[in-house]
């Protein structure tokens, strides 16, 4: 186990019953946030792939010289 983990396990320990359920809440919702981020990242690498012909041609080219 690596030593936050220790740490957090030990500390968690001497917490009352209803903070441990806040703990649970948050952990809850920091990892939603994480998965939610990486379907964000995950649908932005495919949307680029499909969007690039559409970004790569002469006419937008000359509006990105301006």
């Amino acid at each position: 186990m690596s030593t936050a983990i220790e740490h957090i396990t030990m500390q968690l320990a001497q917490l009352p019953q209803e903070r441990l359920e806040e703990v649970v809440d948050f952990v809850d919702f920091i990892a939603s946030r994480e998965q939610e981020r990486r379907l964000v990242r995950a649908t932005q690498a495919v949307s680029e792939a499909s969007l690039a012909t559409l970004w790569t041609n002469e006419t937008d080219a000359a509006y990105d010289r301006l």
